[in-house]
């Protein structure tokens, strides 16, 4: 089990700390920087200690930055891997690794370990969160993901981007370009992780671990998404990714077509795209009239043209799951966070996760070919 942060946060060093730290300012920079978590020493906090005023970063959940790589490229990951299956003489080890190059190497080290399922689920989160929050929605996401014997998933890769911390309107904007910096950030993962397939399945001796790795973009997550989808060129896509799960998107719902050429890259992308949507959702419908001049919203009104990916795409309708796992006037209000809140969602999820047959997943009523609702048991 293994628990990333993948962040364009400025690097900071807070007073009386020794290790570099990821920054809650609302700020981006060009690159991106590799965190792993540490839950050996995790201790669950008390409710005093969540009100105390340090309750803040590490306090939250200790984490170490991977040192930057000393060269580009995974020819270095390579030799480490044929020196410890003896095929190959290297000075190097993997504390010679920084980077994405230590990630992938460990994730491959403990994905090929197994005949079980070993996912690994990069998850994007949504609007007004800062880097504290992260730390609490990781902590979640473990819970839910990796601890629960429903999941697939043992590993996650958390995108961290300088979402402004305020829910107040104005900030929107701000979140807007930061998400669209950050997804260059996401582009640019992806890039290094094809790299990384080159380079090391090119040798004989080493062989892919037949795990998964599913996406799951929450809210204005979707475009952080979107910004890397813009930037790749169709002819540059591998079909690396199993699942893509769009919870509650706030895109345009005209997403999948030609002109945005954006999520219509998806489909190339991945073997099976859902969409979560809730119509009944205050938070996204608040995003259509009063910052997107009226556009409707993939995550509330479902796609204007899905058609020419029925066969990729489906739609799961969560109007009517009922949040029985999280309540209160947020959620209530909000229909916003069903992946968190309802347990009908998150079973819905899980099946998703398992790859199983879209017709077959329990507790959905069939409205035609693609197009599901979630119903209660």
């Amino acid at each position: 089990m293994a628990v990333y942060i993948l962040s364009n946060r400025k690097i900071v060093r807070h007073k009386g700390e020794k290790a570099d730290s990821f920054s809650n300012d609302e700020y981006s920079i060009p690159n991106f920087r590799i965190a792993k978590c540490d839950f050996d020493t995790y201790k669950e906090p008390t409710a005093a200690a969540r009100k105390k005023k340090d309750y803040t970063n590490r306090n939250i959940l200790n984490y170490r930055l991977f040192s930057e790589p000393e060269k580009q490229g995974y020819q270095d990951v390579l030799d480490v891997l044929l020196n410890e299956k003896g095929i190959k003489t290297s000075p190097l080890t993997a504390n010679n690794l920084g980077g994405t190059q230590r990630m992938f190497y460990e994730l491959y080290k403990n994905m090929s370990s197994t005949k079980e399922r070993s996912d690994v689920l990069i998850f994007i989160h949504g609007y007004a969160y800062n880097f504290d929050d992260e730390l609490k929605a990781i902590l979640d996401l473990k819970k839910l993901y990796i601890d629960n014997p429903l999941s697939p998933v043992e590993h996650i890769l958390f995108v961290s981007w300088p979402a402004a911390n305020s829910i107040m309107p104005l900030t929107y904007f701000d979140d807007k370009a930061s998400s669209i910096n950050s997804g260059a950030s996401l582009m640019r993962l992806f890039y290094f992780y094809t790299q990384f397939l080159k380079d090391i399945f090119s040798n004989r001796d080493l062989t892919p671990c037949n795990q998964r790795i599913h996406i799951m973009a929450h809210s204005m997550g979707n475009r952080v998404l979107q910004s890397m989808l813009y930037s790749l060129k169709k002819e540059n896509i591998l079909r690396v990714i199993d699942q893509v799960l769009l919870l509650n998107s706030d895109v345009t719902y005209k997403v999948f077509e030609d002109s945005e050429d954006s999520f219509n890259k998806l489909p190339l992308l991945a073997n099976r795209v859902s969409i979560y949507l809730n119509r009944k959702d205050t938070i996204l419908g608040i995003s259509q009239f009063t910052k997107n001049i009226l556009t409707p919203r993939l995550g509330k009104n479902g796609p204007s043209d899905i058609e020419k990916f029925k066969d990729i795409v489906s739609v799961i309708d969560c109007t009517f799951a009922e949040d029985d796992i999280l309540t209160g006037f947020k959620y209530d209000i909000g229909n916003h966070w069903g992946y968190l809140s309802s347990s009908m969602v998150q079973n819905d999820i899980f099946q998703n996760l398992y790859g199983v047959d879209r017709n077959l997943i329990t507790n959905r009523t069939k409205n035609n070919e693609n197009i599901f609702t979630i119903i209660s048991q």
